[in-house]
């Protein structure tokens, strides 16, 4: 519809929607899926009036049909139910109003939901929504709790009163939403959201009672699912019973079978815990009193040693045995010392009787030049010359004669 205006020239409004009939017109009838929120059926009408509206966003489009349509499903379908519809899209011109005009109704079964759960559980699953690794652990002891539950329901007033009972001191930031029917998934999905970006929500609950296969979709949708698998804190599910098992407890991080499970699960009991403190003090008092007693035992097997009861028996041992030693190191230097005085005595005697100065006093005399040379031979001196005499107690001056 690409038409020139401007300011000076523009369309009329009627020309603007009539335009816009004109290209629905060319559009064929297709078949939509949605939740019956409104049906209107006027007795004596020849037309019916619904809304269908998209369960997973809020979004609604208004369906009209002729009665004879509608009657050949009227036993079995009422506000809230799922169905295809096969219509062609209308534009009503005066309202500026778009439409449905139905040729055919078909209510979605059981059968054919739970195969389109499989085939989106199968799609989440491939894209790791559901792997254990991404799970993310729940704290200890939760200090604030967020509950997304239905308004005044018997899955709130399980959460609350159980988890009180098993930790008084617990709180909780709870979001009371509709947990079935067409404004479900939206309020959910919002109430995640704001919970989640809590600083000071350790953990969310998200809680129902039991239901149909009907009434658990919302906890199926793809937008739910995602939006809890992008949460930073951690999810627990609680829908339903224990046989009942939506996407959300696949997402999750933690499945609780009942909203009662679901507060067991995630707060500690207090008097349980008192007693595995006490269990514990008891384990590790055994275990001191046992190491006390063992390393008592250890001490007196230690102090019944000979050594640690006459401590200097050792010393006196080792005592005696040094004072044997020195006895005989004594011993053996007396001899070593005797036995080279005499060898000193004997070599001492035979330097003195070989000595120059012996000789001398057994009346020998050494003649010597005045150079000091020792004469030895008489053709070694002149007649007339000067000799020095060496003799044992001094010297004197000898001439040599003819």
């Amino acid at each position: 519809m690409a038409l020139k205006t401007t300011p000076e020239a523009p369309l009329p409004v009627g020309e603007v929607s009539r335009l816009i009939g004109g290209w629905i017109d060319r559009l064929g009838a297709v078949w939509v899926e949605g939740q019956i929120t409104q049906l209107s059926r006027r007795p004596g009408a020849g037309v019916v009036f619904l809304t269908l509206r998209d369960p997973s966003y809020d979004i609604s489009v208004s369906v009209t049909c002729f009665r004879q349509v509608f009657d050949e499903v009227a036993d079995i379908v009422g506000e809230g139910a799922r169905v295809l519809v096969l219509a062609k899209p209308e534009w009503y011109a005066p309202r500026g109003q778009l439409s449905l005009r139905a040729t055919e109704i078909r209510p979605v079964g059981v059968g054919e939901l739970l195969a389109r759960l499989e085939q989106l559980k199968k799609s989440l699953a491939a894209e790791g929504l559901f792997a254990a690794a991404r799970k993310k652990p729940l704290p200890f002891l939760p200090q604030l709790i967020g509950l997304v539950c239905g308004r005044a329901s018997a899955a709130e007033r399980d959460v609350l009163e159980n988890a009180r009972h098993r930790w008084p001191a617990v709180r909780f930031e709870v979001r009371n939403v509709p947990v079935q029917g067409v404004h479900a998934v939206p309020q959910v999905v919002r109430a995640i959201e704001e919970l989640d970006a809590i600083e000071d929500v350790d953990v969310i609950i998200v809680a129902r009672g039991g239901g149909s296969v009907e009434d658990l979709l919302p906890f199926s949708d793809e937008q739910l699912v995602r939006t809890v698998a992008g949460c930073r804190t951690p999810v627990v599910s609680a829908i339903g019973h224990e046989p009942d098992s939506p996407l959300l407890d696949l997402v999750a991080d933690l499945r609780a079978s009942t909203p009662t499970d679901a507060a067991k699960k995630v707060v500690p009991d207090v008097g349980e815990e008192l007693e595995r403190v006490r269990m514990l003090q008891g384990r590790a008092r055994r275990c001191v009193h046992a190491l006390i007693e063992r390393e008592e035992r250890g001490l007196a097997h230690a102090l019944a040693r000979p050594a640690m009861e006459d401590p200097h028996r050792m010393l006196d041992e080792r005592a005696d045995h040094v004072a044997s030693l020195v006895g005989r190191s004594r011993c053996t230097v007396g001899h070593l010392l005797d036995r080279a005085d005499s060898e000193l005595t004997h070599t001492r005697a035979r330097v003195v009787a070989l000595s120059p100065a012996a000789t001398l006093k057994r009346g020998y005399a050494v003649l010597q030049r005045s150079d000091g040379h020792v004469v030895r031979d008489p053709g070694e001196v002149s007649e007339g010359e000067a000799l020095r005499a060496r003799v044992a107690d001094g010297e004197f001056t000898v001439k040599v004669g003819e």
